[in-house]
């Protein structure tokens, strides 16, 4: 089967390579805008980003219980303690649908349920507190409550359909699990690990602070701080490192943080370049091999096929955090309607294209299509309905 494998992916390799349309007006502009997506996300979100998460997965993979985790998360734990808590763990750290992956990866690994997991993994991109209240101030109120409404009721949701849906598998895994039950705090204590954690959470938020529209107010004055924030965090976690930790719990950990990474990286990589050659580089402009009129056009109205086609291009493009509210602002004074710009509101920053191709290394290929149809399919109807009630609301200006 291997063997068969192996020459399968030969063969696609070489059917594309055969059939590059390299003569193809525009082919060399989609390219250089893939390298540029590829280039642009090394520069902005592997070392801020990625590299933060890794340690943080790392970090619960060997520091963090199995019994906490299976306590509050488990498949076994209570549904009113369980997808409350994944969705205000995800919401808190502000992150991108690539940034969610190592940590989803780190929890789910540790015992998580399939549900509760998933609750995290949809929470984390999509309900960003910043990105709501720059929606609300951009594209007007009621798209900005909309979509808060929409990505926690979603989080809870699918989290809620994945754990049925596959319930028979969440039974076995959670069989196989009842061993490492009991919650074990290790000798530092739940204290002193949720400090370590705390500080390294404070990194991950703090270097990735986005400048906010308004001059003044909070969100504003922690970013003129966010590099003294990082910093105090950072020494904190270097200062506890030195006291509490032996020389072979940092190799270990340093060993599972390298792990995700090299289970996550690559795949990352081929999906932004595949985006970036299909939808173009990270200014938004469209200039792939599908043309950002022809996106226009199709989001046009509030109809279900605008609604559908905004759902998936959502689920295929990548959106740094913040990134999809300016394109949304270009694309609603282009003609777009109300209800595809909710559905791409709440489908496009909690999946892309990189995003699914390592949630399915983690949850193999029937969980990742039976989650992106939920995305989909919820962030739809969450657009038919609110195109139905506010479709002839004016655009912003």
């Amino acid at each position: 089967m291997r063997e068969r494998t192996k020459l399968v992916w030969i063969l696609v390799v070489f059917a594309v390579c055969y059939f590059l349309p390299t003569g193809r007006l525009g082919f060399a502009g989609a390219v250089a805008e893939s390298l540029a997506l590829a280039h642009w996300y090394a520069r902005e979100h592997v070392l801020l980003c990625l590299v933060p998460a890794f340690f943080i997965a790392g970090a619960i993979a060997v520091f963090l219980s199995r019994g906490a985790v299976m306590r509050y998360l488990g498949a076994r734990a209570r549904a009113a303690i369980a997808y409350p808590v994944a969705a205000v763990s995800g919401s808190i750290l502000a992150v991108c649908s690539c940034t969610i992956l190592p940590l989803f990866a780190g929890i789910y690994s540790r015992g998580a349920g399939l549900g509760p997991a998933t609750a995290f993994l949809y929470s984390g991109p999509a309900i960003n507190v910043l990105a709501i209240i720059l929606t609300a101030r951009v594209l007007g109120f009621g798209l900005g409550l909309a979509r808060a409404l929409g990505a926690v009721l979603f989080a809870v949701l699918i989290g809620l359909s994945m754990q049925l849906i596959f319930r028979r598998e969440e039974r076995v895994r959670a069989t196989a699990a009842a061993p490492v039950l009991p919650e074990r705090t290790g000798e530092r204590g739940l204290r002193r690990n949720g400090l370590v954690f705390a500080s390294m959470i404070g990194v991950l938020v703090f270097a990735n602070w986005g400048h906010p529209q308004d001059p003044g107010g909070f969100f504003a004055t922690v970013h003129a701080l966010k590099w003294v924030l990082t910093g105090l965090c950072l020494l904190g976690l270097a200062a506890m490192l030195l006291a509490w930790f032996r020389r072979a719990e940092l190799a270990e950990w340093v060993g599972e943080s390298w792990g995700f990474a090299a289970q996550i990286l690559p795949l990352l990589l081929a999906g932004v370049l595949v985006a970036g050659l299909l939808l173009g580089g990270p200014g938004g402009q469209g200039r792939g091999l599908i043309p950002s009129r022809w996106i226009a056009h199709l989001v046009g109205g509030n109809g279900l096929g605008a609604n559908l086609f905004a759902s998936v291009a959502g689920a295929l493009m990548y959106f740094a955090t913040l990134t999809e509210v300016p394109i949304l602002d270009g694309l609603l004074h282009g003609g777009m309607g109300q209800g595809p710009a909710l559905a791409l509101l709440l489908a496009g920053p909690a999946v892309s294209l990189p995003n699914l191709l390592v949630i399915r290394s983690v949850l193999g290929t029937r969980k990742t299509l039976v989650y992106l149809l939920l995305v989909v399919g919820m962030s739809t109807a969450a657009g038919l309905i609110y195109g139905s009630l506010f479709g002839t609301a004016m655009n912003p200006q």
